[in-house]
């Protein structure tokens, strides 16, 4: 154990993030700094910024020596706000005090001072009189995100009833805005801000999975922060169960940013030597919104690449719904290989009773009423036209009207005395029971064992209410989140190359967890182009453009009824891994062939737009304007989009920035997309000018979209 006047330091700068830890006297550690890099620090540089922040004695009612916060905030230290931990052995044992016993970054003992680059610290502290242990960990990644979990055992006798294990970062009180989003079915990433009052901005998510409603992303900065402006610091709590973001101010005039997992009552129960490990908390520091998302796009590139070349994919649940008739099906893989679709996926109903949504989920074997053959002839014809081939699951749900539910019942979440209420005809199959986990796993291995599946689409199209565990009830949504990250494992495992789409009602499981095992979410279950450049827009806060799944559909929108040229239903799809929804043999042969050339322009231009630089522009003048992009230094391609009429015949020129400053590019608007007006001459300028200047913004019509593109000269 550190002696009791030891200091331990640790400075840590990557990507334009410094992170500076410190530990006094044996007390878990306390952030110095996170924020914009300070320069090369000594220990007395530290200890000198660490002087400067002390807080005096204050005032009646706050300790005479002051106070202290620690990434674990901790009341005994003198903390106002929410503790980190909360928990007790029936009333005893809540309220430890931990002490430092070693402390580690990247394997390697720290003892006074540690400087470097991106690395990992490891923290390690005790409080035997309470019988706990607890490790944290705390990173600085390359991309200059910090991530944060903690682990606590229990090493007492009886047991330990954790309630909530948060972490939480100090922000600068000139941050004084919050960003963070809500949302619903059809209408996910919508954002919402406020001024942080003193007090708490508390985003809880109880759906069992990330929610359509999520805060996604939290954010703290400057008055007025945009895209490109103001200083942001962010968190991310990366699960997909229940979880806590949080914003507070506290009446000393601290504020943090915090986050973790949503325990229900009696969930975690401890016993001795078990353990329990939080998610990653991930936070982000920047200038401007578009860093933030640049180092969550860079850390998911490094930790979990998809390729770049993704395959163009016809999803036909538009297009046929229940309606699962062979030979229609057969010729919409024709029509779509014509146009230049790379993979089909066939949706929901090919398996057990299910001809519509009252019965059948829960029993993956294929129906021989719909297909007596099998799956085999709608297989063969799609990859015999070179065409992958992607069939649907909802493996953590089951119809009461389905042969599992009536043979296994209890493997229904559910407490006792009662069954959950259904929501879609379906309850929340409890994959947390082993039984369960098997039966499903094996039902979907089998069909990947005997199909040539390269890809699926996983839904989870409810949430979790009543989630007990059969028969005593216990809660178990952090066991299903846990058996469904295992059972997506096991799948790829055991066939390799295989891709699964975390799809959730839509957007409704979309984190950076998730995607630590799947290989694209779906955005939303609606498709309408003008609701899709929102919940576009502000899901790549998050999550790079290749990881969003953004399909050309019909030219009536199934969600909303607005009619849209397909123009602007592709010029909103190819800023994402695109796809089609949409039944091709009702489409006119101007729509085909659009649609052909548009899939053929995304083919040339899908590395870049895959692989490129998110780049989003502010338009004051015009809110209800989108400017956005992808950029490389060699070439760029922006969407210019307007919802609706402005006042003025023209807002004024737009910016294009992300470019080189002193490279020439040559700009064109993309003659695929039509316009009201004639084709403007191209033009040759600079990156810096472009960036400075830009150009007048094109004259279009409400719910149109203009393509403009810059190749470096």
């Amino acid at each position: 154990m550190p002696a009791p006047t030891q200091r331990l330091r640790v400075a840590l700068q990557a990507n334009q993030t410094s992170l500076v830890l410190e530990s006094s006297d044996g007390q878990l550690p306390a952030v110095v700094h996170w924020g914009a890099p300070i320069g090369p620090l000594s220990a007395d540089d530290i200890d000198q910024l660490i002087t400067a922040q002390q807080h005096g004695r204050i005032h009646n009612g706050l300790p005479d020596e002051g106070y202290r916060l620690s990434v674990l905030p901790e009341q005994w230290t003198g903390w106002h706000g929410h503790p980190g931990l909360s928990g007790s052995r029936q009333g005893r044992d809540w309220a430890p005090r931990f002490q430092l016993t070693s402390v580690e970054v990247d394997g390697n003992l720290v003892s006074d001072l540690h400087t470097g680059s991106s690395g990992t610290s490891t923290w390690r502290a005790s409080a035997p009189e309470c019988g706990l242990e607890l490790e944290m960990v705390i990173e600085l990644t390359d991309q200059g995100l910090v991530r944060t979990r903690a682990t606590l055992t229990n090493i007492g006798e009886d047991g330990y009833q954790l309630e909530q294990l948060l972490l939480a970062l100090p922000v600068p009180t000139r941050a004084t805005e919050v960003l963070d989003f809500a949302g619903r079915w059809g209408k996910e990433r919508v954002p919402q801000r406020t001024t942080l009052p003193v007090g708490t901005h508390w985003r809880e998510g109880r759906h069992g999975r990330t929610g359509a409603d999520s805060a996604h992303v939290l954010h703290l900065g400057e008055a007025g922060f945009d895209f490109a402006t103001g200083e942001v610091w962010s968190i991310h709590t990366a699960w997909s169960g229940n979880h806590v973001h949080y914003a507070e101010k506290t009446l000393t005039g601290d504020q943090v940013i915090g986050g973790g997992e949503l325990l229900l009552p009696g969930e975690m129960v401890l016993d001795h030597g078990e353990a329990y490990t939080s998610p990653w908390i991930v936070l982000a520091h920047g200038t401007g919104l578009d860093q933030i998302a640049h180092a969550h796009h860079d850390f998911l590139r490094a930790t979990h690449p998809v390729d770049a070349q993704r395959p163009v994919t016809l999803n036909v649940w538009e297009a046929v719904y229940f309606d699962h008739d062979a030979d229609r099906l057969r010729n919409l893989a024709h029509l779509a290989h014509d146009v230049g679709i790379e993979r089909f996926v066939l949706d929901d109903g090919w398996f057990g009773s299910r001809r519509d949504d009252h019965s059948g989920l829960g029993d993956w074997v294929v129906s021989p009423d719909v297909w007596p053959d099998g799956l085999h002839p709608l297989v063969d014809e799609v990859t015999g036209l070179g065409m992958q081939f992607g069939l649907w699951f909802e493996p953590e749900m089951v119809n009461p009207d389905s042969d599992l539910a009536r043979e296994h019942p209890e493997w229904v979440f559910q407490v006792p005395g009662r069954m959950p209420l259904t929501a879609r005809h379906q309850w929340v199959l409890n994959i947390g029971i082993p039984e369960a986990y098997a039966h499903v796993r094996d039902q979907m291995m089998a069909m990947l064992d005997e199909y040539r599946i390269s890809y699926i689409k996983w839904d989870h199209n409810r949430d979790l209410l009543d989630p007990g565990t059969h028969p005593g009830g216990r809660p178990g949504v952090h066991a299903q989140t846990e058996a469904f990250y295992r059972l997506v494992d096991e799948l790829k495992a055991a066939h390799p190359g295989l891709e699964i789409e975390s799809c959730s009602s839509g957007g409704a499981r979309i984190d950076l967890e998730v995607m630590q095992h799947c290989d694209r979410v779906w955005v939303s279950d609606n498709i309408d182009p003008t609701d899709r450049q929102q919940m576009m827009r502000w899901t790549t806060q998050l999550l790079p453009p290749e990881m969003l799944g953004s399909h050309i559909a019909s030219g009536a929108s199934h969600t909303t009824g607005r009619h849209h040229d397909i123009s602007y239903r592709a010029a909103t799809a190819v800023f994402g891994h695109l796809g089609v929804e949409w039944d091709l043999a009702k489409a006119s042969d101007e729509e085909i062939g659009q649609l052909r050339a548009w899939i053929a322009w995304y083919k040339q231009n899908r590395a870049l737009l895959n692989g490129g630089q998110l780049v989003r522009v502010d338009l004051p003048q015009q809110p209800s304007a989108f400017l956005h992009g992808v950029t490389t230094p060699e070439r760029a391609v922006f969407a210019f989009t307007l919802l609706e009429m402005p006042g003025t015949w023209n807002i004024g020129n737009i910016q294009l920035p992300g470019l080189e400053p002193d490279a020439r590019y040559r700009v064109e608007h993309l003659g695929l997309t039509v316009g009201d007006r004639e084709e403007p001459t191209p033009l040759e300028l600079t990156g810096r000018q472009l960036a400075t200047v830009g150009l007048r913004a094109p004259a279009i019509l409400p719910e149109r979209t203009r393509i403009i593109t810059a190749e470096r000269l």
